[in-house]
């Protein structure tokens, strides 16, 4: 029996991954748009985690910094035991997938 409902694990990851800042933006990736899909898969015992994830430019010098805090951010969730992320560029990530507290804070609105 696990430990960590679904549900649990998946609103702690988002947490987690809002708990991650674009080093050149001030804004938290998940808020920024930068996750395009998350997906939490159960196992025996406990979680996998898979997250598709793109910069805001495919030459973002900072992008291997950032897919590492990802992936530490995410492996420190309670029940969480595989983190696996990939890279995309399609779509590109454009200024409408913020959310609106994100074109807020950077005064997009």
């Amino acid at each position: 029996m696990k430990k960590y409902t679904h549900q649990e694990v998946q609103k702690n990851c988002i947490l987690a991954l809002k708990q991650v800042y674009d080093p050149e933006i001030s804004v938290n990736i998940y808020d920024l748009g930068l996750i395009y899909e998350l997906n939490v898969d159960e196992k025996e015992s406990a979680y996998s985690v898979s997250v598709k994830m793109t910069m805001t430019s495919p030459t973002c010098p900072l992008a291997d910094d950032l897919v590492r805090d990802v992936n530490n951010a995410l492996k420190d969730v309670p029940g969480v035991e595989d983190v696996n992320i990939e890279l995309v560029f399609e779509p590109m990530w454009d200024e409408s997938r913020m959310s609106e507290e994100a074109k807020l804070e950077l005064g997009l609105l």
